[in-house]
């Protein structure tokens, strides 16, 4: 069977060719080569610190990059879900009024985004009040408004309990079926999005390897990150944050009144 990316005719949405971004004299990531096709879903992995979120960054143009070169499709829109906003506890805000901020949509489009991600119960609630993995649908459904050819979620399942995981990544897998648009999205949770992902890039810095989920897993590179897959899928892999970003998408010091301390850091 061919992958979405395989199929004639298709051209990429995003290509990136030698792409490397330098912070403060240091390479955060160097020499990446990769592009998005309609309709497939490509998944960032990597170890904290591997420039995961440094390289989408530097993707939708929120950060310089030293050399290389990125392309985008005409007339792209892309839908953008953060690792995580901070919103002040004391603020008055409602998920319906969260999701019309910068965002002139009418309140049937924002009912009916919610109701695709399952969250049509807490639009009348103050954001504070929802948890976590409510938050997350709110946060993709505010990317859905967007009405996107590119979805980029960093860190969809953050804050989300294992059980839910899966269920948020089918329900990535189902938007995508739905509306054909494609997908990028950061993971560090190889064995919940293989069955989802129509293609891994392991990265530390530079592009470690690529391929099919399956095949990316018993990669010789991949192994020597995270380590052979356990009996029951679950890789060993410890992952630590120290940002956050605010209504803005902009990095912020982490002070998270949601109860969550996980950010990529970079």
């Amino acid at each position: 069977m061919l992958m979405r990316s395989e199929r004639s005719g298709d051209q990429p949405l995003i290509e990136a060719r030698g792409l490397s971004v330098c912070v403060n004299g240091h390479d955060i990531i160097n020499d990446i080569d990769l592009a998005i096709f309609p309709g497939q879903i490509v998944t960032l992995i990597g170890p904290n610190g591997a420039g995961k979120t440094t390289l989408v960054r530097a993707l939708l143009g929120l950060v310089p990059y030293r050399q290389g070169k990125v392309m985008l499709a005409r007339g792209l829109k892309i839908g953008y879900m953060p690792q995580r906003l901070r919103i002040d506890p004391i603020v008055p805000l409602t998920v319906q009024r969260f999701l019309t901020l910068n965002n002139r949509v009418a309140r049937a489009e924002v009912r009916h985004a919610l109701r695709e991600v399952g969250a049509s119960h807490v639009e009348s609630a103050p954001v504070q009040v929802i948890s976590g993995g409510e938050f997350q649908r709110v946060l993709l459904a505010r990317a859905l408004l967007r009405d996107p050819t590119v979805l980029v979620l960093d860190e969809p399942a953050q804050g989300v309990d294992v059980a839910g995981q899966g269920e948020l990544y089918k329900l990535i897998a189902a938007i995508r079926d739905r509306r054909g648009c494609a997908v990028l999205m950061i993971s560090q949770d190889l064995h919940l999005v293989m069955e989802a992902a129509d293609s891994v890039i392991c990265l530390n810095h530079h592009v470690c390897c690529t391929g099919l989920p399956e095949a990316v897993s018993r990669h010789p590179e991949y192994l020597k990150l995270f380590g052979a897959l356990r009996p029951g899928g679950l890789a060993i892999y410890t992952h630590h944050h120290d940002h956050q970003h605010n209504l803005h998408g902009c990095v912020v010091p982490l002070s998270d009144n949601r109860g969550n301390t996980d950010a990529d850091s970079r």
